[in-house]
C-alpha cells in the first residue's frame, strides 16, 4: 500500500515528532541543544511557521506549531533536519542517518487539544523520570511560558493568551495547568494521533478538515469522520 503523504493544512496546529534513527542519541552536548533551537527559530521565521511549543529530549523531539502555508511546515523540517545531520555529524565525526524516517506530524483540534498537547509536550521529561517537575528540564518551552526566560522564537497561540488578563496569570494558569497533568486518555491519544497522522478532533472537526483536503485525513473510508472519544 502507497504511503499516504502527510497531512498538512495551513492554519492548524499541527504536533510533530522527530525521532532519532534506532533510538539513538541526537544531543549529546548542550551545543547540540542550543543549535537544533538556533536551526528552528531561523526555519521557522524564513517558512512562516509558528512555533507555539517545543520539547528536546535525547532522542527525540516534539514541535507544536502552525504553519501560514501549505509547504511551510515540510519546508522547515526538511531545512532543519538537513542542517543538524551536517552539524552533528561532523561534531561526532560520523556518516550517515540520523533520523528515523521522515517526521511525523499531524493536525489537532485546537479547542479540544491544544493546551493539552503543550503540557504533554512539557510534560516529556517527567514522564521519562528525568526529573521531578517540568520546571526542572531546561529544554523545552515550559520555562517560557512560566517567565522564568523568554524563547523569542515562540509564538504563543490565542489560546495561552486566553489563560489570564496579564502576564503574572497567564503564567500562574499554565504552570497550574502543566501542575495538574493530563489524563492517559489524553496522553495516548496525542502521542497515536503524531505517530499514525490521523487528525485528532471531534467528528465535526474531522469532516471539516476532510472537506478542505483530497488526503484522508481519518482512519475510516474517505470522506467519513471518525468518532473520536472524549477523554
Amino acid at each position: 500500500m502507497a504511503r499516504l503523504p502527510r497531512l498538512t493544512l495551513p492554519g492548524y496546529p499541527h504536533h510533530v515528532i522527530q525521532r532519532g534513527n534506532n533510538r539513538q542519541a541526537i544531543f549529546i552536548s548542550k551545543g547540540d541543544y542550543l543549535k537544533l533551537l538556533d536551526l528552528l527559530a531561523e526555519n521557522a521565521s524564513k517558512f512562516e511557521v509558528a512555533i507555539h511549543a517545543y520539547v528536546l529530549m535525547s532522542n527525540h523531539f516534539h514541535l507544536l506549531v502552525t504553519p501560514q502555508s501549505s509547504d511551510g511546515l515540510p519546508l522547515l523540517m526538511q531545512a532543519v533536519g538537513r542542517s543538524y545531520v551536517r552539524y552533528f555529524n561532523a561534531a561526532q565525526k560520523r556518516s550517515g542517518t540520523l533520523w528515523e524516517g521522515r517526521y511525523k506530524s499531524t493536525l489537532i483540534q485546537s479547542e479540544r487539544y491544544l493546551l493539552a498537547c503543550m503540557a504533554y509536550i512539557d510534560l516529556n521529561p517527567v514522564r521519562a523520570h528525568l526529573v521531578v517537575q517540568a520546571a526542572e528540564y531546561p529544554w523545552s518551552s515550559f520555562a517560557h511560558y512560566t517567565g522564568q526566560r523568554t524563547d523569542k522564537f515562540i509564538t504563543p497561540h490565542t489560546l495561552v493568551w486566553e489563560l489570564g488578563n496579564t502576564p503574572f496569570a497567564r503564567e500562574a494558569a499554565y504552570a497550574e495547568l502543566v501542575q495538574s497533568g493530563i489524563s492517559t486518555g489524553q496522553r495516548v491519544a496525542l502521542t497515536d494521533s503524531a505517530l499514525s497522522g490521523w487528525a485528532l478532533g471531534e467528528p465535526d472537526f474531522v469532516a471539516d478538515l476532510q472537506r478542505r483536503t483530497a488526503r484522508r485525513v481519518a482512519k475510516s473510508a474517505a470522506g467519513r469522520p471518525v468518532s473520536v472519544k472524549k477523554v
